[in-house]
């Protein structure tokens, strides 16, 4: 039998799960030969009692997210953690910077005690995750080698090299020689330096690599002309959670 596969969301814009279906019709086609989509919120109706690869994607903002994502995980063989929001809290934790309460009023306003909100944080601070497809949004050929490499029972390997060294392969300039700034040289490698091969810079949006040399990054960012309240921004916009568990 194939096995069953699911996708849930929690706090995010659903934009992974859409590009996790961004197929052409071959890869479509071989896809869903290969597995059994059980429960997809973006496509389809139905409910399953047993997952053998739950996708999450989306942060954990509130208390009353925890016993839900528990459930998957207790009904789930392997979990995989979707995109930035999943895999490292995302722009999500940006509100973690602010006191909760003056955060909630600024959003909500006077209707601020109507909602249920808690600190963001990526879904392995809660339940135990199998693997990670990190980035905003995900990479639909990485997304697909995950599934190859699950389904053969191997769990897939995330590149521990900065994106630097794929800016390099892609011939780009860097982005300091250009005058701007950029955090790829902490950053995970994996999307190909698409950012900055489309004339932009690295936002961090696939998360530090292991032991990254983090002052040496504020050094750069600071050399490059910015105060230190403008380097650290720089590392907030997707690492704040980060910040905030250290």
């Amino acid at each position: 039998m194939k096995p069953n596969v699911a996708f849930f969301d929690f706090a995010c814009c659903e934009g992974c799960q859409l590009d996790a279906l961004n197929l052409n019709e071959q890869q479509l086609v071989d896809l869903l030969g290969a597995v059994n989509i059980v429960e997809f919120r973006e496509v389809k109706t139905g409910k399953a009692k047993h997952y053998d690869i739950a996708f999450i994607e989306g942060s954990i903002t509130r208390e009353t997210d925890i016993p839900r994502i528990e459930d998957i995980r207790a009904r789930s063989d392997l979990v995989v953690a979707l995109g930035a929001c999943a895999c490292i809290g995302g722009v999500n934790c940006l509100k973690n910077l602010t006191p909760l309460d003056d955060a909630m009023r600024t959003v909500y306003g006077d209707a601020a005690s109507d909602y249920d909100t808690a600190a963001a944080r990526p879904i392995d601070r809660v339940i135990a995750v199998d693997a990670y497809v990190p980035g905003c949004p995900i990479n639909t050929e990485e997304f697909l080698r995950t599934v190859t490499s699950l389904l053969l029972g191997v769990v897939p390997r995330l590149p521990n090299y900065p994106v630097c060294v794929e800016c390099k392969m892609a011939g780009n300039i860097c982005v300091y020689e250009r005058g701007g700034t950029c955090v790829g040289p902490i950053i995970r490698a994996g999307c190909g330096a698409i950012c900055v091969t489309a004339g932009r810079h690295c936002w961090g949006c696939r998360g530090v690599v292991d032991d990254p040399n983090e002052n040496a990054q504020r050094d750069i960012l600071l050399g490059a002309g910015l105060s230190v309240d403008e380097a650290v921004e720089r590392f907030n916009i997707y690492l704040a959670c980060r910040e905030e568990s250290s």
